[in-house]
């Protein structure tokens, strides 16, 4: 059960403390002691608290400073810490080619703080195998008091911008921090190799360069942002996920800690380095580039160091005859489309939202893993690696020496990034006299977007709220990612519209609005642009998390009676009186629910889709609705048909396990292999199907076994495989129609069934399907928007014209009868469409009891 703390207003006096404070020359370098034992957080809606609470600028900046898991912002530099050994895994396929393996990071760490007092060494946290995440900050030594320094002056920067672009101090004194991220895809390894040799280097160098560039800049390395995939060869994280498809959600422990990162830290430049794409790829990127950004602040200092990246991977002296590596490339320059920076889900584009003005991913070039890995002699794996080690490595010393020449530049637009959010101020779209020097800028790169003057998220009132729990959510994401939000303590009226007591406000004159307006806007149709995106293409958490958020174009917030807060309201409530009734509009309810369930509570359904507990089982829900902040409301309605604990059998992706999961379905993972190896069905209820199950692959047994279950019990089924699988097994009468493969995003659908009812009025798709003919028997639960349903995202026809739109319009999305429910939408995309959850959620109970879905409760 969460607690509300509220900030209160503070005196204009204190903006002119903080700016002398910052401004204060700082004390000659020194040595710290080592560190306490870090404390790492983890944990959904309500994680990082501590580290995002939305105070004011001056109070942020006199406050002692925040800090994140592993790190201790009061203590000077170095930070020493001894690294207990992890077990040798001779497993460990970094081996095979020559690399660093894990279990030899924490030694190898351990003998780097040894060589000097350059390098300290953290925990951020733990992956989701269990693995511990370092991060390694190499700067000249700091007192605590020069700590303390920086953090003031990085406290104005993000929360004053206008004090910090007029402070001699930061001209002066402040350290530039570049973040360096290393092997985000587990199976693209050289990253974290690189990273170590320059810590190395970098830790024992007396050149003048180097003494410079330490005593003005800050450096971290993540070593491994994916240490379960580094040791498995494998692109996901041991959930499954792709990390760098993962920021808008931050569904993982490793993303939440590289967002803590940017949040703590706050990089002016980044370097996320991967593999691979020969020649060499730098971003900046092609069209579309995204709406949110300060971009000619991003471009112009993105397009310069990779200019110098570039420079300095060819001086490597490396040819396609005698080494097979191409020159390497500039998007930006080189290509027309398709490695695009238009959604925030990758680790660059989201940085750029945190004041990162120079954010790259770099491609390195000779391929190692996936086929090459298994069929190439392990001699050529290590040449590759070696290669690519060097490529790497050249990368981050030329951004290194970026940094040296150019801080200032670098520091003062991060500075403007925040100054122009927190004024107001309008984008300035690119051109060749916003942005000299960038060859071949265009109209076609010119994105903006018009940030309304507010974002409301009304109070857990069912009269304004679609879903407590949701908004909640919402709420706290929101401060986790850095932006500010406000309550309402009286009712206020806004835009000539009222407002109740206990609304969210987020305040759009802010640092980080464009972080604010990526997570809350609809964005763009952006079919017509170009011809192919990279990877999705809309996102919207106001449209997708089931929460209502209202979008208020102009106005003013003056003498609105707002208070900053740290953490959403808690919403757990449970009345003194009568049955009580959970309504089932967010993951938290259903994860509520199958608590009930699990201790044995009776639960019945009723017809608005909602669930019912009898008044005697009071204490059972008090303890559901304090573990999953759900609120329960009286009633005098029974319920009609029982529910009970459901065991689902699920041939899934790994985003749809871990959505089931957290809804908390018993779930076993199954596939076309494990039923051809003698699956036993007896301890299942229902079978979810969407990937990896091919009837027509099974074995005659495995196949009669499949067939004897979906006699007798409930099938879910989404996309083209669910499709075929109802198809083989003679369920529904439908015919599955595919649309593009290639398109995604938001849609408008209609809910006009049982299934769907009071659900969002928007979807997500991708590789989209709908239904048309539907038999006998088959319900239309919901339904694609007529006229054009994509509201944000990529979605063109084929090339014979069938596949896009306008064959969708109309035609059934979500499908049902009987036992059997069909989805054409993504409901459980990536842990992404969180208001969509709860329609599998339903359909999941419903075919498991006989399908009939109540019409009165």
């Amino acid at each position: 059960m969460r607690t509300t703390r509220t900030v209160p207003a503070r005196p204009a006096l204190i903006v002119t403390l903080a700016l002398a404070a910052a401004t204060a020359p700082l004390l000659a370098p020194g040595t710290a002691g080592a560190d306490p034992k870090p404390v790492t957080r983890e944990g959904g809606g309500a994680q990082d608290r501590a580290a995002r609470a939305p105070e004011s600028a001056a109070r942020r900046a006199l406050a002692a400073p925040q800090e994140t898991p592993g790190a201790t912002a009061d203590r000077g530099y170095p930070r020493r810490r001894t690294l207990s050994p992890d077990p040798v895994d001779p497993s460990d396929t970094s081996l095979k080619l020559g690399l660093t393996p894990y279990h030899a990071i924490a030694p190898r760490l351990n003998a780097l703080q040894r060589l000097g007092d350059r390098v300290s060494v953290e925990v951020t946290g733990r992956s989701a195998g269990g693995h511990r995440l370092y991060l390694v900050t190499v700067t000249a030594p700091e007192t605590t008091r020069q700590a303390r320094a920086q953090e003031r002056m990085r406290e104005l920067i993000a929360n004053a911008p206008a004090a910090a672009a007029k402070s001699p101090g930061i001209k002066r004194d402040y350290k530039t921090p570049v973040f360096v991220n290393s092997n985000i895809h587990g199976n693209e390894w050289e990253g974290t190799d690189a990273s170590l040799k320059v810590i190395e280097q970098l830790a024992t160098a007396t050149d003048a360069k180097t003494r410079d560039l330490l005593a003005h800049s800050r450096l971290y390395f993540n070593i491994t942002a994916n240490p379960d995939g580094r040791i498995a060869g494998t692109r996901a994280n041991a959930g499954g996920f792709d990390l760098n498809r993962d920021f808008v959600t931050a569904s993982q422990p490793e993303t939440r800690a590289m967002r803590r990162i940017q949040l703590g830290k706050q990089p002016a430049v980044l370097l996320d380095l991967h593999g691979y794409v020969n020649g060499t790829l730098i971003e900046p990127t092609t069209p579309p580039h995204g709406e949110n950004y300060e971009y000619d602040l991003f471009l112009k200092n993105t397009y310069a160091n990779a200019l110098g990246m570039e420079s300095a991977v060819n001086a490597l002296g490396y040819t396609p005859a005698k080494d097979g590596v191409e020159p390497a490339q500039i998007p930006f320059r080189d290509q027309q489309e398709g490695w695009d920076d238009w959604p925030p889900i990758f680790t660059p584009q989201y940085a750029a939202f945190h004041g990162t003005v120079a954010a790259h991913t770099v491609e390195i070039p000779l391929a190692v893993n996936n086929e090459e890995y298994d069929d190439l002699p392990v001699p050529e794996l290590r040449r590759r690696s070696a290669v690519n080690t060097a490529v790497a490595r050249a990368a981050i010393r030329a951004t290194l020496d970026h940094v040296r020449a150019h801080r200032g530049t670098l520091i003062a637009d991060q500075i403007e990034v925040f100054r122009r959010g927190a004024a107001g101020a309008p984008q300035v779209p690119v051109s060749p006299k916003t942005v000299p020097g960038v060859p071949g800028i265009g109209p076609e790169d010119v994105y903006t977007t018009t940030f309304p003057r507010a974002y409301v998220i009304p109070p857990g009132d069912a009269r304004t709220q679609r879903s407590a729990p949701a908004a909640a959510r919402l709420v706290d994401h929101l401060l986790a990612n850095g932006v500010r939000v406000t309550r309402a303590t009286r009712p206020f009226r806004l835009a000539g519209r009222s407002h109740p007591e206990g609304s969210y406000v987020v305040d759009m004159h802010q640092p980080r609005r464009g972080m604010a307006n990526a997570l809350l806007a609809d964005s763009r149709d952006i079919s017509g642009k170009v011809s192919v995106m990279y990877d999705i293409s809309g996102w919207s958490l106001g449209r997708l998390w089931g929460a209502t958020v209202e979008r208020v174009p102009s106005g003013s917030l003056r003498g609105a009676p707002l208070r900053a807060i740290g953490e959403a309201a808690p919403v757990a409530h449970v009345p003194a009186r009568g049955n009580l009734r959970l309504r089932l509009t967010d993951p938290r309810e259903v994860a509520a629910l199958n608590s009930l369930l699990r201790q044995g509570v009776p639960v019945r359904r009723a017809g608005d889709g909602s669930v019912i507990v009898a008044a005697s089982a009071r204490r059972e829900a008090l303890g559901a609705a304090r573990a999953h902040d759900v609120s329960f409301t009286a009633t005098r309605h029974t319920g009609t048909a029982p529910l009970h604990r459901l065991r689902v059998a699920a041939a899934v992706t790994p985003g749809e396990l871990f959505a089931l999961r957290e809804m908390g379905f018993e779930v076993t993972a199954v596939s076309t292999a494990v039923l051809n190896a003698g699956f036993d069905w007896s301890g299942t209820d229902v079978l979810f199907v969407s990937a990896g199950l091919d009837r027509s692959a099974l074995t005659a047994p495995a196949r009669q076994a499949l067939d004897a279950f979906l006699d007798g019990h409930g099938l879910v089924g989404r996309g083209a495989t669910g499709a075929a699988l109802n198809a083989a097994a003679g369920r529904l009468d439908v015919k599955a129609v595919e649309g593009n493969g290639d398109a995604n995003g938001v849609v408008r659908v209609t809910n006009s069934g049982p299934l769907t009812r009071g659900a969002p009025a928007h979807g997500f798709v991708y590789a989209p399907l709908w239904f048309t003919g539907p038999g006998p028997g088959v319900r239309v639960e919901q339904s694609y928007a007529t006229g054009n349903p994509l509201v944000s995202g990529h979605w063109r026809p084929l090339r014979d014209g069938t596949g896009g739109p306008a064959g969708a319009a109309g035609q059934a999305s979500v499908v049902s009868g009987g036992q059997t429910v069909l989805f054409g939408t993504e409901p459980l995309f990536r842990d992404h469409p969180k208001g969509e959850f709860p329609h599998v959620a339903r359909a999941l109970f419903t075919v498991a009891h006989s399908g009939s879905v109540e019409e009165s409760g």
